[in-house]
């Protein structure tokens, strides 16, 4: 019996160091930061996508068969080069007849020319064959001009970004078989959540981030921003031009924050370190208290704290609903992440 109670107590000792170093060591061992004096920064948070800012449709003004592609999708092309040739035979059997045609008219009409001074012909004659002459080279422009309309030809320098058309394919009059972005660098095209628009401005820096390249920021500046929104996405369009070259591609998924307020030598903490404007913070005897702030501007990472805390405080990192005032803990300091 002796035994088997000193067995029960012994169990009940070691439940006891169990739970003593549980409650000290997981529940009352918390990460804290002090707080740092830096750029606070308030940024409005917005998708958007990579897109051209000029993109110019290429068509034919005939319909035509596509008989030749001289670019494609990604091609670098100059102003003045051809992209592609349509069909053009039965345009150039008439033409080869139209100039036949100019050819004797303009023979006939510098002959009655020299018969008219002579007084052998009426000017009425040499009215009639000089008007025949122009109508057949009026004719003949017209129809070179026909054949040009069939040359697809670059009207900027720039990048081909999309071609719809095969060789041997039919294409309708001024239906693109191009499209050429060019005159101006990409940009990308946001949507700004419509209680968020009221604090963006023209001019404003973005910070624009993408999956495709997750370990690089590129920076921009708000271009324009649309004065109708979209009541179903309760959004509104904002355009952002990037302030240098950069790798991305149209059609690329971007992430932008634009800078709406920044505010040098503020007080800053992790907005992880604060729970509805409250924030705890370990006092010197390594007892907890709550503490309610004031926020100023409030960024993705950190918030400007008005109120509330001190530069020596030591403020618990994301703080769990187990903390309670006057709780004793123990603290690692970790450094704030900008």
């Amino acid at each position: 019996m002796k035994k088997y109670l000193t067995f029960i107590v012994s169990g009940l000792a070691l439940l006891a160091i169990i739970w003593f170093i549980r409650h000290l060591w997981i529940i009352g061992t918390v990460k804290v930061v002090r707080p740092v004096y830096g750029t606070a920064v308030q940024a409005v948070y917005a998708t958007g996508t990579v897109e051209p800012t000029v993109m110019m449709p290429i068509a034919s003004q005939n319909t035509a068969r596509l008989v030749k592609l001289n670019a494609d999708e990604g091609s670098e092309v100059v102003k003045g080069q051809i992209l592609a040739s349509l069909e053009d035979e039965h345009l150039q059997h008439n033409l080869k007849e139209l100039k036949e045609h100019e050819t004797l008219a303009k023979i006939r009409y510098e002959r009655n020319a020299q018969l008219v001074k002579k007084g052998v012909i009426s000017k009425d004659e040499y009215d009639r064959t000089l008007s025949e002459w122009q109508a057949a080279s009026a004719a003949v422009r017209r129809i070179e001009a026909q054949i040009s309309y069939l040359q697809l030809i670059a009207p900027a320098d720039g990048r081909i970004i999309k071609r719809d058309g095969e060789v041997g394919q039919l294409i309708p009059a001024n239906q693109p078989v191009f499209w050429l972005s060019c005159c101006a660098p990409l940009r990308v095209s946001a949507e700004v959540d419509e209680e968020d628009i009221v604090l963006v401005r023209v001019g404003q820096k973005v910070l624009i981030r993408s999956d495709a390249f997750p370990n690089q920021i590129f920076y921009g500046r708000v271009k324009s921003i649309t004065p109708k929104g979209d009541p179903i996405a309760r959004s509104y369009r904002v355009r952002i031009n990037f302030s240098e070259n950069n790798p991305l591609l149209i059609g690329m998924t971007a992430e932008t924050n634009i800078i709406v307020h920044e505010k040098k030598n503020a007080l800053l903490l992790p907005v992880s370190s604060i729970s509805e404007n409250k924030v705890w913070i370990v006092q010197d005897d390594g007892k907890l208290s709550q503490n309610t702030v004031t926020i100023g501007a409030r960024g993705l990472k950190q918030a400007e704290i008005l109120k509330g805390v001190n530069i020596n405080d030591l403020v618990v990192l994301q703080p769990d609903n187990k903390l309670k005032n006057g709780q004793k803990v123990r603290f690692i300091l970790v450094k704030q992440e900008e």
